[in-house]
């Protein structure tokens, strides 16, 4: 009798131990929800709490990627973490799947001899899960939107005290998801807002730096002009004029190319505010193609920013496969996209190293992606870029590495990509430097319809 009695308090002290614990789980997260808006923190706090109150040794987190109909592995802790992160499964495949499409969490204690279990994957990670559980995440609103997977524990079989845990931390999860999405939309109403009024700003500001331009071009052209006249009627020596062309020379020689850098550049400025604007606003304007060569896009490109390089101590290349021929591109925005990842490409590479344009033309028979279209490449010496980083990349969750970055640039990127109908991918491998290689198909879709327009216009004008 006594011993049963003992037997009974030490179960009693083993439960309010584990709750204890369990209690201080949700305090911790639940105390985080309210100090962090950081969401891949907030996500890996809460997977590996769930991990130490339930002793079990791996877990992940899967959220839905909605446009593919995949999940996509977000969060990892384990040996195989490193491999997971990023990867992504059909969101109708395997226990993950399951459990995401109906909404109802499973406990599997072989996980072998589940049917449903997505073999593939183990197989081709070299990882053995022995005994797991699935549970969904939701939305306010009900939606799934993910699911919470915890695997093989270190003292036997999960029990539903654990699954309830899990549960618990699931909500949190969710939770911690749906307030990063509400401070970044937040966040974005509050940016937008104040483009709008910066691009106001800057374009009253520009008016009198053109204003003054177009005034000293004027000067210039009346003074030129009188210079001339004053010549044809010889009223001094010629070796007045000789000495009078030499003290000018210098100064006619830049003064148009000067004037038109200034006209560029604020023309430019202001595009860049407004496909700033846009970008932030989820716009992507309609483009106006030109027939254009795209060395001469990239050589603009790299004459801007290499001041900016060589106080990097990095070199700019440009690499033209010829022949070369000319496509249809709205030259403009192209030049933003290639501007940003050049831009971007700068500060992640070392001294000494460098950030190379290549441009050539793939032809062929095959349609547009695998011939006929310009390839670009911007290849950086640099430091490379993790997973977590790469999977974010032109997404409304791309993040910058800079100091005070945004991310909006890569996304700026996808945006020209897709006006031309093109494709950007992104190889990576962290040391060893970064390289973006962007599609342009030579006939982008609504040419034909810009070049009709434009004949119209032309007939009735």
């Amino acid at each position: 009798m006594h011993s049963e009695q003992n037997e009974a308090i030490e179960r009693l002290r083993r439960e309010l131990q584990q709750r204890t614990r369990e209690l201080e789980a949700v305090f911790r997260i639940t105390r985080a929800l309210h100090t962090q808006t950081d969401l891949e923190k907030m996500l890996m706090e809460t997977l590996q709490t769930t991990l130490d109150v339930v002793n079990a040794s791996a877990g992940s987190i899967l959220l839905h990627d909605p446009e593919r109909d995949e999940l996509v592995f977000r969060c990892v802790i384990g040996e195989k973490a490193n491999t997971l992160l990023g990867m992504r499964i059909p969101a109708n495949k395997g226990i993950a799947g399951e459990v995401f499409k109906t909404g109802i969490s499973k406990l599997s204690q072989d996980v072998q001899r589940d049917p449903t279990h997505y073999r593939e994957l183990g197989e081709r990670i070299g990882y053995i899960t022995i005994n797991m559980m699935t549970v969904p995440l939701t939305s306010i609103e009900g939606k799934p939107i993910g699911v919470i997977q915890i695997l093989n524990k270190r003292d036997g079989e999960f029990t539903e005290q654990d699954m309830a845990v899990t549960e618990i931390m699931a909500v949190l999860a969710a939770t911690a998801i749906e307030n990063a999405r509400l401070y970044e939309a937040l966040r974005l109403a509050i940016v937008t807002k104040m483009l709008g009024d910066i691009s106001h700003d800057i374009k009253n500001m520009l008016t009198p730096v053109m204003t003054t331009a177009e005034t000293l071009q004027l000067m210039f052209d009346e003074f030129i002009g009188e210079v001339e006249r004053l010549r044809s009627e010889e009223v001094q020596p010629s070796e007045l004029w000789q000495r009078l062309d030499a003290a000018v020379e210098d100064f006619r020689s830049f003064f148009n190319e000067g004037i038109a850098m200034i006209f560029d550049g604020s023309t430019a400025i202001q595009e860049r505010v407004r496909e700033i604007s846009d970008c932030v606003k989820g716009i992507i304007s309609k483009p106006r193609f030109e027939l254009s060569n795209l060395s001469d896009v990239a050589t603009k490109v790299l004459q801007a920013l290499r001041p900016v390089a060589e106080k990097q101590g990095v070199e700019l290349r440009i690499e033209v496969e010829e022949p070369l021929p000319q496509i249809w591109v709205d030259p403009k925005r192209l030049y933003n996209a290639i501007y940003n990842l050049v831009n971007n490409a700068i500060p992640e590479t070392p001294h000494g190293g460098s950030v190379t344009v290549r441009i050539k033309f793939i032809g062929g028979d095959a349609p547009f992606p695998d011939s006929n279209y310009m390839l670009i490449e911007v290849a950086d010496t640099g430091r490379g870029m993790p997973q977590w980083i790469k999977e974010r990349l032109f997404t409304d969750r791309a993040v910058s590495t800079k100091p005070g970055g945004t991310g909006l640039g890569t996304r700026i990127v996808k945006n020209v990509v897709d006006a031309h109908g093109g494709t950007i991918s992104v190889e990576s491998e962290e040391g060893k430097g970064t390289t973006f290689f962007i599609k342009l198909p030579v006939e982008p879709p609504g040419l034909k319809e810009q070049l009709q327009e434009e004949t119209q216009q032309a007939a009735i004008g």
